[in-house]
């Protein structure tokens, strides 16, 4: 140094001042470079560990000194990290002003604009950019805006006596109604805006007296009394700092909670971070925690565990944690337990509710789940979520809309045994950082129930609710296919409901006029169409080498005209028919000109020709084998001369049809719809017969008003009756007699006696053993269809005067 000075004073005393001046500029940026890459070191530092408040300070500090892009970044980022999105919104304007900035800045610098609620400005920041909203799917502004347009009618209230200018987090109730919850009220230190910790943090060694997180009081729980008096519950934890997130399980009289234990000297560890942990202990008459137990996988050197829930219904304790092989940050778990408390391992949700960022504070009450969520769609911040919660497990995530979801922190939602609902915000004009709300519905709800005619529940059909006015009103349906709706106070309402194959239904009687309660619950039952199904059947016959309707016949006609005419969802089939002298052409002619008689007919009646459906085979389908060069008595010639009519209900199987007003139940109506009336099936395998062949069906035999002679149609089914009974001689055959429920007791059960008499003598005179019938006979009091409460048209009595035909199972 001696040797430089010295030769300094060779040179010219301009010169050696230069050389001087440049040399302490040299040393003072030296030394000023190395001060700002300390602080830079320092804050990374506080960053990593999540104590975002000092690191927000020393990046300010850093970025003042130099205004590096790099560390507007990095503030920005931290600002963003602890939710003080007004203050992150400022730098990262900041940060897209320099010229390094990226697209990705923008689209920080967009999202931050979101949370701090610029709607309106938003399409102006794009073009600011020279972006378009699809430049930044990340975002789905188009499917926040239709969340936006999707806002519930409620008040938001302040919880009284709770909130402060703290933070005031969660709901839960004791056994004595007090309300508990937790808040970092108390002195406060340099970080009185800093918004409050939501315990998704860790720390290194925690301060004894402060949150290194955000310079603010630890949390600590409390209760509030029904005389509004709020006091501090205590826990038996040793070094615990935050407690926080009470929920009582009133079944075991325990309280689960939240809470970081600090640990500050491990052995062979010198760099300890803290994680929160779950516990659960009794409440005393003093409001202390006592025997607190851990939540058996608690972790706090390796992850977190926080916001316990108690599911009653399950036996499962539901909470968040980052514990390895999860979604990503923080997920929800649940774990199950036995009666001693005996937790199983923990079961992640999966993707469905989790995602690679946090999901938090989950909560249960009927058929849903409630959670938080900072991945799903959201309007910024936390965002609160619900979810189909069927059997234990989880479907169909729903962001919960506004005003539920704000652009800041909305989370902790839960709903009270007596179904108040709260929920906690830092949404702007709160008391504090955070503020508890509960919630008062202005709208009230329809829950409607849709199942089949055996109650089992139908899902997937179309709904349309309507207004007053006429105006749609938004529907959704659940997993188990309930619909929910919000209705407005005071108004009517019109619910149509309808599904492919069932009859559409509306009910036009929907209220609330007066309406009390909250939720208006409506079951409503579809019935199946019976497409095809087969009403009625009968002959009716012609005169040798004749077309027209015989007098005798016209009876017929006329009561199939009446049935058509009151059942407008029903269709005549009439199929015509010659016997088998003459030539077949001759005999296919003569058989369209007997079905045209039918068809005119009917049409003079004022029957619709789309209703009458005509077809003639002439001689090809014979009753009897009285074929050609068959010699046949002309009884038997006269049963192939004939109409077949077969009214059928509910033809057109791509058709919808209103269902008939002509009954009360309609599952009772359409029972007759079950299997053709005239031809009811009976399908029973007989294990022990020697042929070991199934037992075919049995008809069911139909009969006039007043009358006990058998039709011609119904001969014909007996016969393949008679046949298999040859054939088999071990069927044996039980028969009973009914009749519709006009005229006298007496009167009945003579008729129901004649009616089983024809059947039974029909069935021995061709050649059936006496003995291997048995008869009875029941007047009315065995209806198909209970006419005497209510009105029934022709076709319900119809049904009532049968006789019924069934194996004997004590002889086979």
């Amino acid at each position: 140094m001696f040797r430089f000075l010295k030769s300094l004073m060779l040179f010219p005393i301009r010169k050696v001042f230069l050389i001087l001046f440049s040399l302490f500029c040299f040393l003072f940026f030296q030394i000023g470079t190395q001060a700002q890459q300390a602080i830079l070191r320092y804050a990374d530092t506080q960053y990593n560990l999540e104590n975002y408040y000092q690191a927000a300070k020393a990046y300010k500090k850093a970025y003042n000194k130099d205004a590096k892009y790099e560390t507007a970044v990095k503030l920005a980022n931290t600002l963003e990290k602890f939710g003080s999105y007004d203050e992150a919104y400022e730098w990262w304007t900041i940060v897209i002003g320099h010229s390094e900035s990226t697209k990705h800045n923008y689209l920080h610098y967009l999202n931050a604009a979101l949370k701090i609620h610029n709607w309106e400005e938003i399409d102006k920041l794009l073009e600011k950019g020279g972006y378009a909203s699809s430049d930044f799917p990340e975002l789905n502004i188009d499917g926040i805006r239709k969340l936006a347009e999707k806002s519930r009618n409620f008040k938001l209230l302040p919880v009284g006596e709770i909130n402060s200018d703290a933070s005031e987090l969660g709901v839960s109730f004791d056994k004595n109604g007090n309300l508990l919850f937790s808040s970092d009220r108390g002195a406060v230190g340099n970080g009185k805006s800093i918004p409050s910790l939501r315990l998704d943090a860790k720390n290194d060694i925690f301060s004894k007296d402060k949150s290194e997180y955000n310079e603010r009081e630890f949390y600590k729980m409390y209760k509030k009394n029904s005389k509004g008096e709020v006091a501090e519950l205590t826990s038996d934890l040793q070094n615990a700092f935050h407690v926080t997130d009470p929920h009582y399980f009133p079944e075991k009289e325990l309280i689960f909670y939240t809470a970081f234990v600090a640990k500050t000297k491990v052995r062979r560890r010198k760099n300890l971070v803290n994680h929160a942990g779950v516990y659960f202990g009794k409440i005393d008459e003093l409001g202390k925690i006592r025997d607190s137990k851990p939540f058996p996988f608690n972790d706090h050197l390796a992850f977190g565990v926080m916001n316990p829930y108690v599911d009653k219904s399950t036996n499962r304790l539901y909470f968040a944690s980052d514990m390895p092989g999860g979604q990503g940050g923080f997920d929800i778990y649940y774990s199950e337990f036995d009666d001693n408390l005996n937790f199983s391992k923990p079961v992640n949700l999966g993707p469905k509710i989790n995602t690679p960022q946090n999901e938090s504070h989950p909560s249960i009450f009927g058929d849903k789940l409630y959670f938080a969520s900072r991945g799903h769609i959201g309007f910024g911040g936390i965002d609160l979520f619900e979810a189909d919660f069927i059997e234990g497990n989880v479907d169909n995530v729903q962001n919960m809309g506004l005003p539920y979801n704000s652009s800041r922190d909305d989370f902790f939602f839960v709903i009270a045994e007596n179904g108040n609902k709260y929920f906690t915000s830092d949404r702007l004009g709160g008391q504090g950082l955070d503020d508890i709300y509960t919630i008062e519905e202005l709208n009230k709800f329809l829950k409607v129930i849709v199942e089949d005619c055996n109650g089992e529940p139908i899902k997937n059909y179309e709904a349309l609710l309507v207004d007053n006015s006429g105006n749609p009103v938004s529907t959704s349906q659940n997993k188990k296919g309930d619909l929910i709706a919000e209705l407005e106070l005071e108004s009517e309402y019109l619910l149509s409901l309808g599904k492919k194959g069932y009859f559409s239904l509306s009910d036009s009687t929907l209220s609330t006029l007066g309406f009390e309660g909250d939720t208006l619950v409506r079951k409503y039952t579809l019935t199946a169409i019976p497409y095809k199904s087969k009403l009625f059947a009968d002959n009716i016959y012609y005169d040798f080498d004749k077309s027209d309707i015989r007098d005798s016949e016209k009876s017929t006609l006329e009561n199939i005209g009446k049935l058509l005419i009151e059942n407008p969802h029903t269709v005549l089939y009439v199929s015509s028919h010659t016997d088998s002298r003459g030539s077949n052409a001759y005999n296919d002619a003569l058989s369209e000109r007997r079905a045209q008689a039918v068809y005119q007919y009917l049409g003079e009646k004022g029957i619709a020709s789309d209703r009458i459906k005509l077809e003639w085979f002439g001689e090809a389908n014979l009753a009897n084998n009285c074929t050609d060069g068959v010699p046949c008595a002309e009884i038997n010639h006269q049963l192939n001369r004939r109409s077949e009519l077969v009214l059928s209900a509910f033809a057109d199987e791509d058709m919808s049809y209103e269902l008939p007003e002509v009954v009360d139940n309609p599952c009772d109506f359409m029972a007759q719809y079950d299997t053709p009336s005239y031809q009811k099936e009976e399908e029973k395998n007989v294990d022990n017969l020697t042929k070991k062949e199934t037992v075919q069906d049995l008809p069911t035999v139909y009969f006039d008003f007043d009358r006990s002679d058998l039709k011609s149609v119904h001969q014909k089914e007996l016969d393949q009756v008679i046949n298999q009974m040859k054939s088999n001689l071990s069927l044996n055959l039980i028969v009973e007699g009914h009749t519709d429920q006009r005229g006298s007791d007496v009167y009945n059960e003579y008729l129901s006696e004649k009616r089983a008499r024809s059947v039974v003598d029909y069935l021995i005179q061709n050649g059936i053993d006496r003995n291997r019938i048995e008869y009875s006979f029941y007047g009315e009091h065995l209806p198909t269809n209970d006419c005497s409460i209510r009105g029934c048209p022709e076709v319900l009595h119809q049904a009532n005067r049968r006789t019924t035909l069934k194996w004997n199972k004590n002889t086979y």
